[in-house]
């Protein structure tokens, strides 16, 4: 299903990855020649998503006082367009939720976002209520860009301690707390139509992950439609 854009990154100047550093930073190379320092609105492993020397897509910053005056959104990957934007995953999925696209989430009328649970220990996405079955549903978004062959795209795309406490703590929220959880992979890349969990990068997360389906976490999968200054639901 193609819905009405999502986000707008428009206008985009497009440039010439140099390096991506410090986790929020990259150099990049424009028309004119510049190199100049844009903010990477992602702080993860960007596995094949920041290759020196690919096709990048830059957006200026809203605020004309900011410290950098481009954002990074698209890479141009040996396997398609990726948003390496990450936040657009928790965005998405919202747009997705409150205009009633998601059938895998029908019943639940309303959502709270940045939810603690689990004691505190974490902080759900999106937290779902309002379903015939009195239950809520704790909801984790996960951004997926790192592309294999065959339209395959797995996560993580590097060690995620992190993602495996998440599965942990959502699996204790549904024997303990009475509530339903759900982990939704949101794919941010055009090359990718299936994912995995990555074994091949964090068995453990795999197994973590195949052990809490079969105790009640529902896993479902968000595709994007990309285009440079385009994002819809797909």
């Amino acid at each position: 299903m193609t819905g009405t854009p999502l986000l707008s990154f428009e206008p985009l100047t497009e440039g010439i990855l140099i390096k991506r550093y410090k986790r929020f930073l990259a150099d990049v190379q424009l028309p004119c020649g510049d190199i100049v320092t844009v903010h990477c609105p992602n702080t993860g492993a960007m596995t094949g998503c920041a290759e020196p020397g690919s096709r990048v897509w830059l957006q200026p910053a809203a605020n004309p006082k900011a410290k950098y005056a481009w954002g990074w959104r698209f890479v141009e990957t040996g396997q398609g367009l990726a948003n390496i934007y990450s936040a657009g995953a928790n965005a998405l999925f919202a747009e997705a939720f409150s205009s009633g696209r998601l059938d895998a989430f029908k019943g639940y009328t309303s959502m709270r976002r940045e939810v603690p649970y689990a004691g505190g220990a974490s902080r759900a996405d999106a937290l779902l209520s309002g379903h015939p079955s009195a239950r809520d549903c704790l909801v984790e978004v996960k951004s997926v860009t790192l592309c294999g062959d065959n339209g395959l795209g797995y996560f993580p795309d590097t060690r995620s301690e992190r993602g495996v406490k998440h599965i942990g703590h959502l699996l204790q929220a549904i024997e303990c707390e009475g509530v339903d959880a759900a982990l939704v992979f949101v794919i941010q890349h055009t090359g990718i139509d299936r994912v995995l969990p990555a074994a091949h990068i964090h068995p453990e997360y795999a197994a973590a992950l195949e052990a809490s389906v079969a105790k009640g976490l529902h896993v479902h999968v968000l595709k994007a439609e990309l285009d440079a200054g385009i994002y819809r639901i797909k």
